[in-house]
């Protein structure tokens, strides 16, 4: 059977978890494959709300095998406590398995993401201060710790000691601030070692055997298009790619084995963090979307930076992405505007652009180009049909349908499991 990919096609959270979940009794596999405990996902299963950081929203699917892929970092002290706490509500995790390739996350790596970003006063990037980036620019620079190394104490012993031979000397010559003891690591790193073994596996091994055992595996990624590192707006970018190339190097498994990539796209546009982003409201819509949306990020507890539709953006991430098809969330936080604008294109220096531009410089200085709408002010959260919908919101979806240049297969009408409606069928 074929793999799937579901990736954010805006700046992030726009609704990946619940998309991951309603196909939770269909797919056998759900992978992460990217990022860290800087993404957050929330689902909502009756009067229930879970909010996940670091395990794919597949846990929460009683038949689904949920896998932690090599490109995810991992911060094992945030892993074992979202586990006890699905535990504690009654959530089993045995089923999760972990890549014995994924790279860990440390203390020096959380301290140097911190104290770096404080360091750059006013250009701060956004960074969540969680230790991604620096666990990254590890993994790049060849000096990263993998969850394997956590079953070999001499192989611990000489990475830990040898990545910090550079880092306490940055701390302590360059911030002012106090190096990280050896031991204090290693003791902490090596009591995972007994609780983490019985998830640890060669998962792009198993992966493959699922899907030639025909098995449905479902590539959840985490951020968004808009923030991939070498595709986003850099450098207000993660340390990752969430784009569908992303998909197949975190998870081992190749891009023949990918026939569908599902995007992610809400109904408006949101971000979190610094960068540019133009159709950013500042205004009375715009803290009405906040309020009505419940635009709070799911990790950092920061306010979403909230605004209209970006149709560029939409495009964009259908052309870098390869999109066969668009989820539109949160529909029905729209309901009640007279008229609803869509950004159709951008003004930079006086000139029409239709596209997302390759320089960020631009890319900071584009003017949004509106349409008008009309909006509607009927209750769509109970539509189970495209055609329950109110004409108006039925003209709207359409409209961005053409505009984003890949069909919108389901809609989100409500935060609920069931407030989805299915238009084409993605398994």
């Amino acid at each position: 059977m074929p793999a799937l990919v579901l990736l954010g096609a805006q700046w992030g959270d726009e609704g990946k978890g619940k998309a991951t979940d309603i196909l939770g009794d269909r797919v056998e596999y759900v992978v992460r494959c990217q990022g860290g405990n800087n993404a957050g996902h929330t689902v909502v299963i009756g009067k229930e709300k879970y909010a996940l950081h670091l395990l794919p929203s597949g846990i929460l699917s009683p038949n689904v095998i949920p896998v932690i892929g090599n490109g995810v970092v991992i911060d094992p002290a945030v892993l074992l406590e979202e586990i006890n706490g699905l535990t504690e509500r009654g959530i089993d995790c045995s089923r999760l398995l972990i890549s014995s390739n994924a790279h860990l996350i440390t203390p020096y790596h959380r301290t140097i993401d911190k104290v770096s970003e404080r360091f750059l006063g006013n250009s701060k990037i956004g960074t969540t201060g969680r230790g991604i980036g620096p666990a990254y620019a590890d993994k790049i620079n060849r000096i990263g710790i993998r969850v394997q190394d956590l079953f070999d104490p001499s192989i611990l012993r000489q990475k830990v000691e040898a990545a910090l031979r550079d880092k306490n000397q940055v701390l302590i010559k360059v911030f002012n601030r106090k190096g990280i003891e050896l031991d204090e690591v290693l003791e902490e790193y090596l009591g995972y070692a007994d609780i983490l073994k019985p998830y640890v596996c060669d998962t792009a091994l198993l992966l493959d055997k699922a899907l030639r055992d025909n098995k449905t595996v479902l590539l959840e990624g985490s951020q968004g298009t808009l923030l991939d590192v070498d595709h986003g707006t850099y450098p207000f970018v993660t340390s990752s790619n969430p784009t569908s190339g992303g998909a197949s190097t975190g998870s081992g498994i190749g891009p023949t084995k990918i026939t569908r990539v599902i995007g992610i796209l809400k109904a408006y546009t949101t971000r979190v963090g610094s960068g540019p982003f133009p159709t950013e409201l500042f205004d009375e819509d715009g803290e009405k979307l906040r309020s009505i949306g419940g635009e709070v990020g799911v990790t950092t507890g920061r306010n979403r930076r909230c605004g209209w539709f970006d149709a560029p953006i939409a495009r964009y991430a259908t052309r870098v992405n390869g999109l066969t098809d668009f989820f539109l969330t949160k529909l029905d936080v729209l309901t009640g505007w007279e008229k609803i604008p869509v950004c159709v294109a951008y003004t930079i220096d006086g000139k029409r652009v239709e596209e997302v531009p390759a320089s960020q410089t631009d890319f900071h200085h584009a003017k949004p180009i509106y349409e008008y709408l009309p909006g509607w002010s009927e209750d769509i959260s109970n539509c189970k049909t495209f055609s329950d919908l109110p004409k108006n919101a039925q003209s709207y979806v359409k409209f961005l349908e053409e505009a984003s240049n890949a069909p919108i297969s389901a809609i989100g009408v409500g935060p609920g499991r069931n407030q989805t409606i299915s238009i084409r069928e993605f398994v």
